[in-house]
């Protein structure tokens, strides 16, 4: 509930600190005194769009704080999901500086605007009069039979399957737009890969013939060169090995006289028998060289194959031929298989929409008995309101499709007269009528939510008398019901019902004018009452009607 309310520098306020009361209590003033301003700093609390025109002249910033005692409402679960501190006194604030910039509290964590509208809804209700133009929306009216046929579950459970259902829908429609596109591509990435494939294409293989085509178009020169270097090695006059041999021969006949040459001579040994392999070594390798016109054509058309399809694919390398290879054979096995996965997305969707209709079926169901809960409850409030006569029906039907809510159409149809035919409520009824229904619905939504406070602002607008009285009982047995209600009212009869009695008033100074709100004591309200039923001037018989007034509370 709304323990109390803090607004700075916000429109006409400068600076408000005012506590509330549980039950139902009243506001009451005369129309411009700032009844709207605080209903708009709630409204910004509550996580409305800022507007900066909204801040006080001169002021760098405003702040609208409130404490609510939320002991009884069972909202730990709120506080753990978001991980924020849970206290039994909740506070909320929200700062708009001059700039723009707008920050938002819970019990001083910084939270985010969705957080506090999500908590907000379960914090506090305001109707305002414009609300009073939802009773003709279908949304609205659809959420008035779910609350009362507390279908929180089975909504959350066909929200989940209408979610999975237009997901697969989704993915079916892009697949089916993309196999149609990949179809028309089919015969060119068909011939790109049937030419990749042709050429059989090996990883290294590029490397490797430009390194045979440098050897084979320089043969000659290579087979004479190694031919030089093995005669080096090996001739019989003059060949190195042949020294090398003599050379060791000496040093190891020396071993005898010189202990020195026996070292030498194994190295000598060692170098003999290297080189004496690379002598053999070049040997081979020269025989193996020689000029083949033949297999240099060969390597070389071979090379402008894939020189010729690097530069038609515009890649660099051989292995981006063979990557582009895969992606082509990829390409066509997903166009293949685009019928088999269009079937398979194709029986999911169908099946999904079963479930969807199964679900919605559920919610048809509650939402039907609670229809008749609606007509039967709002023909017993609306009676004693003043209309003896009325009729009220819940008309439901069904939508070619599931939409995000369900199947069902819902309209409220309404007549205040015993034989009049029934239409739809916002075509016929008053604005007072209108305001009743309103009041009746509110009413029933309070039993059916745990809801701690509901403001309504001037519901009673186009009612008198004793209808007033009928409304103010309603709203008096609405805050019996741990709650909190209250009233912004220019009816004395409903003020005098308030248990708790607040006025909003304008004061000038010389350079500025502020609103301010404080409650009224005992004799006050007897003053405020008689105001509001003589007007300016008090009179002796307003004075008396106002206290008889406030002795029927």
């Amino acid at each position: 509930m709304l323990r109390s309310l803090y607004i700075q520098n916000y429109a006409l306020i400068e600076k408000l600190d005012i506590s509330f009361e549980t039950g139902f209590s009243v506001i009451t003033g005369e129309t411009g005194a700032g009844k709207s301003i605080i209903l708009g700093a709630i409204g910004l609390l509550l996580g409305q769009r800022a507007d900066m025109k909204a801040i006080r002249r001169g002021a760098s910033k405003c702040v609208i704080e409130a404490r609510f005692d939320i002991s009884a409402y069972g909202m730990r679960p709120f506080f753990e999901e978001n991980e924020l501190e849970y206290d039994e006194e909740c506070i909320l604030r929200r700062e708009v500086q001059a700039s723009g910039k707008s920050r938002a509290f819970i019990n001083d964590t910084p939270a985010s605007l969705v957080q506090v509208k999500e908590l907000g809804e379960q914090l506090i209700d305001v109707h305002s009069q414009h609300q009073n133009l939802l009773l003709n929306k279908e949304g609205f009216q659809l959420n008035v039979l779910d609350i009362l046929a507390h279908n929180d579950a089975a909504l959350e459970k066909y929200h989940s399957r209408y979610a999975g259902w237009k997901q697969t829908e989704r993915e079916l429609s892009e697949l089916m737009e993309l196999a149609e596109k990949s179809r028309a591509d089919e015969d060119y990435i068909r011939f790109q890969l049937e030419q990749l494939e042709e050429a059989h294409l090996a990883e290294g293989e590029q490397e490797e013939l430009e390194q045979e085509a440098e050897m084979l178009s320089h043969a000659e020169e290579i087979k004479a060169g190694l031919y030089r270097v093995e005669q080096s090695f090996a001739s019989d006059e003059g060949g190195l090995l042949s020294y090398l041999k003599d050379s060791f021969n000496t040093l190891n006949n020396l071993q005898r006289v010189y202990q020195p040459a026996k070292e030498l001579a194994e190295r000598m040994e060692s170098a003999y028998i290297e080189l004496k392999d690379i002598s053999q070594e070049v040997s081979s390798q020269g025989e193996s060289i020689e000029f083949n016109p033949t297999r240099l054509d060969e390597v070389n058309d071979r090379l402008n194959m894939i020189y010729s399809l690097q530069q038609k694919h515009r890649v660099q390398t051989l292995e981006e031929l063979i990557a582009l290879t895969e992606e082509y054979r990829g390409k066509l096995s997903a166009i293949t298989s685009y019928d088999e996965r269009i079937a398979e997305l194709t029986e999911r969707k169908e099946e999904q929409y079963k479930q969807v209709k199964q679900q919605a079926e559920v919610l048809t169901k509650a939402r039907a008995a609670a229809a008749r809960e609606v007509e039967k409850q709002l023909a017993a409030r609306l009676v004693p309101l003043g209309m003896p006569n009325v009729r009220f029906q819940v008309e439901m039907g069904l939508k070619k499709e599931p939409g995000l809510q369900g199947e069902d159409t819902v309209s409220f149809l309404f007549s205040a007269n015993k034989n009049g035919v029934l239409q739809n409520i916002s075509s016929v009824a008053s604005g007072g009528e209108i305001a009743r229904v309103m009041l009746s619905i509110k009413a029933m939504i309070a039993g059916a939510v745990k809801l701690p406070t509901i403001v309504f602002d001037e519901i009673d607008t186009g009612v008198s008398g004793e209808i007033a009285d009928r409304m103010a009982d309603m709203m008096q047995e609405m805050g019996e019901q741990n709650r909190q209600v209250i009233s912004i009212t220019h009816l004395p009869q409903i003020a005098a019902r308030g248990g708790a009695h607040y006025k909003v008033y304008k004061k000038d100074s010389d350079t500025e004018t502020n609103s301010h709100i404080r409650r009224l004591t005992d004799e006050e309200r007897v003053e405020e009452i008689a105001h509001m039923l003589s007007g300016a001037t008090l009179t002796e018989a307003a004075l008396s009607n106002a206290k008889a007034l406030l002795a029927r509370n």
